[in-house]
């Protein structure tokens, strides 16, 4: 996993509250275990028309958004069933940051394993993000827990151990074989 210090990006607003797993990636494009090859998947039923072509009036499929990489975004985002799909669909799209109201437990630990950053702020605060150009540059500093734009800064929080973890790029195995010289010691003791 790639360690996430800092990160700039430019926003995409989809203020939608409760986006739902479905919504995110339809359960008829889960077809793979690979974690690559579903972003042109992504908010499918809202991103085209039924004839497949582009929704112009989706956020995604303007010009001013075709490159965001922070998603924006409402409460309880990610709810409804747990598939990691959903994940790797906002991953593959380029997504990696999400700024929400809240999370789906499921959804904010897949996005956490696959080493991207969930930040949760109040609603003003998002309003007032969704509202930026998607020209403007945003900054995510991940150390000093800090989201700037505009010359504005927004303070979240993320617990400690997963701030640790992305800051130096661990995902489980990783932060096992943190471990490595431990465990061959205990082997060694107990076997």
């Amino acid at each position: 996993m790639k360690a996430f210090t800092k990160f700039q990006g430019t926003i995409v607003p989809i203020m939608n509250d409760n986006i739902d797993t479905d919504q995110l990636i339809p359960k008829q494009y889960l077809k793979s275990t690979e974690k690559t090859g579903f972003g042109k998947y992504l908010f499918d039923e809202w991103r085209y028309n039924e004839d497949g072509s582009d929704n112009l009036n989706f956020n995604l499929n303007k010009a001013e958004y075709k490159k965001g990489t922070i998603l924006i975004t409402g409460e309880n985002f990610g709810c409804g069933s747990s598939r990691e799909h959903a994940a790797w669909a906002l991953q593959d799209y380029g997504f990696h940051v999400i700024v929400a109201g809240g999370y789906s437990g499921i959804f904010y630990m897949n996005w956490l394993n696959n080493g991207h950053l969930p930040i949760t702020l109040p609603k003003e605060d998002r309003d007032e993000l969704s509202k930026l150009s998607g020209d403007i540059v945003v900054t995510v500093d991940l150390e000093n827990n800090k989201l700037s734009a505009n010359g504005k800064d927004y303070f979240f929080n993320l617990e400690e151990t997963w701030k640790e973890r992305l800051l130096k790029g661990l995902d489980s195995i990783g932060l096992t074989l943190q471990y490595e010289d431990k465990i061959k010691e205990f082997e060694n003791n107990h076997m």
